[in-house]
């Protein structure tokens, strides 16, 4: 599918793998808006690329992702790409010194990670459903997911943030089939170890652990990346119902 002239809504779109996602589509011609939360939206600040849009909303909110896409829409450019960036990922033990893991915590991370996935996804599939198609195969748009190599080998303390990412890759079949009368693609793209500001605060010497630990190329994934891929996901057009690990051939270790 031709990105230049269409519009794209990039979730988690204020910093890291959503930031250089808006920033890469921007630079091909596409009308970009970024959905984050306030307080992300004011770090970003003034680094906002021309082309991108930062559109306050939480990603869980079935009021505030219809009023993003209505927006969007108003801005009279065909919403065609959907890419899901948005999530968080707190750790901990299902048994630890503290007790039994925390239910709330557990809960928080499915509802952000998978179901604000998955929220995003219905309501831009419904805006996206009455567009015309864009060529003979009767192809409208498409949507791409994130999940993690966590959503296959989750390492210690990572139980809620596997699970929500199992979520997002086995959504992803279903989805594509859900939404292929509709001429909706959905791929879903499972990172390694990206060197985003969820890193930020790490020292040197776990940063080159974590490197040491990918077999090659032996470094973290860069959200460029990732961003590359996903414009490779949108423009081939029979790319569908897929997963893609990003990760150097990385198989997680227990921790």
């Amino acid at each position: 599918m031709e990105m230049a002239g269409s519009a794209a809504l990039v979730t988690g779109g204020a910093s890291g793998l959503g930031a250089a996602t808006a920033k890469r589509f921007a630079e091909n011609g596409v009308t970009v808006f970024g959905l984050d939360l306030q307080s992300s939206i004011d770090k970003a600040g003034d680094s906002v690329p021309d082309g991108v849009t930062l559109i306050a909303a939480d990603v869980t909110s079935d009021e505030e992702v219809r009023a993003a896409l209505k927006t969007i829409g108003e801005a009279g450019v065909p919403l065609r790409i959907v890419v899901n960036c948005a999530g968080v990922g707190w750790a901990g033990r299902i048994l630890s010194k503290k007790g039994a893991h925390d239910l709330e915590l557990f809960r928080t991370v499915i509802t952000i990670n998978l179901l604000g996935t998955f929220n995003v996804m219905r309501l831009a599939a419904e805006h996206m459903q009455s567009l015309p198609t864009v060529d003979d195969a009767g192809q409208r748009g498409v949507v791409i997911n994130t999940a993690s190599v966590a959503a296959f080998e989750g390492q210690i303390g990572q139980i809620a943030y596997s699970a929500s990412k199992g979520g997002v890759h086995g959504m992803t079949v279903p989805a594509a089939r859900d939404l292929a009368q509709v001429g909706i693609r959905v791929n879903t793209i499972a990172p390694g170890i990206v060197d985003t500001p969820m890193l930020a605060g790490v020292t040197e010497e776990y940063r080159h652990g974590l490197e040491a630990g990918v077999p090659f190329p032996s470094r973290l994934a860069q959200p460029t990346e990732y961003a590359q891929l996903a414009q490779m996901i949108v423009e081939h057009d029979y790319l569908n119902g897929e997963t893609i690990r990003m990760d150097g051939a990385l198989r997680m270790a227990p921790r």
